[in-house]
């Protein structure tokens, strides 16, 4: 037998030192290409920019040609300076503008030139310099983040590096929210440095425009200072379908709380109109991505498109009327098919009649329209395909048919993408004009132009230390996460309320820092040694069937707590007075922890000396409910996506909080 375990033992280790060799070849393969490319590019660089000074102005010669061209002078204005930068391109350098896609940041500064075993995001992103030089692209996104000095010195390299391309063309960095608490790691990742306030959900709870359009400012004032220019947000979805994953990035379901916030946000970001202090907002995702059938989002291969049974498509489109009223100039539409809205049923980005009928015609919108992020490319590896791009309603597609259909239907730019040689054997084989291209190349030069990035796109390294994360902004941070908070449920113990507790108390945690709660009381390692108990629980999710890896990362499914976790929960609730705080990345539906708990909250992203400080009464709590609390999984399949508020006999309703 021993004999056995020890023959079983070598072969598991050898297939373990296997696959370790596996990888590490495979990445040191990677590691050394990704060299050689980036070399390659290098080449092809054109010098450094040098400055002309005339009649006391000083200017960026951005072609090293030794003269002021109209694009180069500030003095111009700027659909003059457009037209002349456009003339100066070739079909390469207009195709690479209409890409946008992931890059790395070393935790250095350095630009990224090679995957990092230290950054698993980095095996996605392909070098800077390939980009730049090779596929002639000026716009990117950042995933993950380091410190603040890392990030702007990072920034600053990667424009130094840009200014040796041909003509010069300033990045454009693009990234996904930042200033947001999350105990979600890969979120954490993002936000670095940057003042954290609750996710838009709990914006929606405190429902007041001038704390959104605070917010807004506060993270424009990061963003800038880091040169990140481009708000790949807000949601303006709407969160009627309570399964729906992504619905803590909304304003929650009702339609003209949503839009109030929409408007306050993106003037936060943007100000009253585009220039040099403004981050521009990406509104996101047109036609609104709320409504997907049984909540399954489509970013997954099992997605079964949007859906609209109660006729409500007109609603989910008040938000992004909202947006157009407060300035938006960049629109994304989303990955879902519009089911029964129009003739053919492909994914807003292939679909005609969503962006050139709706977006362009109806709402007259001249603004940028960019994808969503993966919709041509396939992933392969080594030749085999690995996953598919979420190009629904075009599957059997080719990718060129992809890119043909997308801007066909009016779109400017994809996302996630990094193809451009797909677009110029369009434009070579007669099947796209060069005109086309041209429109769109103007809308994203445009701009750059108004955000000031050819007359100066570098960024002071000392102010962004000063400004990302100042006690300022962290104090209002730190305030909108307790104001965010709601009270659902306020028991009384001998006729009297059981919050705010008392300080002092013997308390029990559960997934709450012991070191925060000490402040308030004594912290004891036994329920049945406590006062009272304080819970911290997230809504329910389960990995649905055949969602492969993203779906693992967007656990969907259903919201109520189900076997052994379920009797835990309840378990204790029966042995000691408990308070429970639900974060909401979804609704709970908790009727029996409800009714068994002493005090209720729900929370939208909020650390926990802000809960606590809430439970402790240092913060009175007034936040009200965004969305509602369905009473049953029953109540959540029977009721209709499109459509807000609707399940029966909800266990507490849209705006529905108490206070003390």
């Amino acid at each position: 037998m021993k004999k056995a375990l020890k023959i079983i033992g070598y072969t598991i280790g050898s297939i373990i030192g296997l696959i370790i060799l596996l990888v590490l070849g495979v990445f040191l393969y990677l590691n050394i290409s990704a060299g050689k490319i980036a070399r390659k590019a290098q080449a092809m660089e054109s010098g450094e920019v040098k400055t002309l000074t005339i009649d006391g102005f000083t200017f960026r010669d951005l072609n090293k040609n030794g003269k002021l061209d109209v694009y180069e002078d500030s003095r111009k204005p700027v659909d003059d300076r457009v037209s002349d930068l456009l003339s100066q391109m070739t079909l390469e350098e207009k195709a690479g503008t209409m890409f946008i896609t992931m890059v790395g940041i070393n935790k250095d500064g350095s630009v990224n030139e090679k995957p990092s075993l230290r950054d698993p995001f980095s095996l996605l992103e392909e070098g800077a310099s390939k980009m730049l030089f090779m596929k002639h692209m000026n716009h990117l996104n950042i995933l993950t983040g380091a410190g603040k000095k890392a990030m702007a010195e990072w920034y600053n390299n990667l424009q130094k590096l840009e200014e040796k391309s041909r003509l010069g063309i300033p990045v454009s960095i693009a990234s996904d929210p930042r200033n947001h608490f999350s105990s979600n790691p890969l979120a954490s990742a993002l936000s670095g440095d940057m003042t954290q306030f609750p996710e838009p959900l709990g914006l929606a709870a405190i429902g007041d425009s001038a704390e959104v359009e605070e917010f807004g400012d506060i993270a424009r004032q990061e963003y800038l200072a880091l040169g990140i220019r481009i708000a790949l947000h807000p949601q303006a979805d709407l969160a009627t379908e309570p399964r729906w994953i992504r619905m803590n990035g909304t304003f929650g379901e009702d339609a003209h709380l949503a839009s109030k916030l929409v408007g306050a946000y993106i003037k936060g970001f943007q100000g009253d109109s585009i220039g040099p202090n403004s981050v521009v907002c990406m509104v996101k995702h047109f036609s609104g991505g709320g409504p997907q059938k049984e909540g399954i989002d489509p970013h997954l291969e099992i997605q079964k498109g949007q859906t609209y049974p109660g006729n409500n498509f007109k609603y989910h489109l008040l938000p992004f009327e909202a947006a157009f009223r407060a300035g938006a100039v960049e629109i994304m539409p989303y990955y879902g098919v519009p089911t029964g809205q129009t003739s053919e049923d492909v994914g807003f980005s292939f679909n005609k009649e969503i962006i050139i009928g709706l977006l362009r015609d109806k709402y007259h919108f001249d603004g940028i329209v960019c994808t969503d992020w993966g919709i041509v490319t396939d992933m392969k590896m080594f030749g085999k395909k690995m996953a598919s791009a979420r190009a629904w309603g075009m599957q059997n597609a080719t990718e060129e048919e992809r890119v043909l259909k997308i801007i066909n239907a009016g779109v400017d730019q994809f996302g996630g993408e990094a193809i451009p040689e797909k677009v110029i054997k369009l434009v070579n084989d007669g099947k796209i004009s060069i005109e086309r291209i041209d429109n769109s190349v103007r809308r994203l030069l445009k701009m750059k132009f108004r955000l000031g990035l050819f007359d100066n796109p570098f960024v002071d390294v000392e102010n962004a230390i000063k400004i990302v994360g100042n006690e300022k902004f962290k104090a209002a941070g730190d305030l909108a996460q307790r104001k965010s908070i709601v009270l659902l449920k306020n028991d009384t113990i001998d006729r009297k309320p059981v919050l705010p507790l008392k300080k002092g108390i013997k308390i029990y945690v559960k997934n709450i820092n012991p070191a925060k709660a000490a402040k308030f009381g004594t912290v004891v390692s036994k329920p049945e040694e406590a006062d009272i108990a304080i819970i911290r629980l997230q809504t329910p999710s389960e990995v649905l069937p055949n969602s492969g890896i993203l779906g693992r990362l967007m656990r969907a499914g259903d919201l109520d707590f189900k076997g052994k976790e379920k009797e835990d929960i309840l378990g204790l609730l029966s042995k000691v007075p408990t308070v429970v705080d639900i974060y909401f990345s979804r609704p709970a539906v908790i009727p029996e922890i409800s009714a068994a708990c002493k005090g209720l909250f729900a929370s939208f992203g909020a650390d926990d000396n802000a809960l606590l400080d809430v439970v402790f009464g240092n913060f009175n709590p007034n936040g009200k409910l965004p969305v509602e609390m369905p009473s049953s999984m029953e109540a959540v399949r029977n009721q209709k996506e499109d459509v807000p508020y609707d399940s029966k006999d909800p266990l507490y309703k849209f705006g529905f909080g108490l206070s003390y």
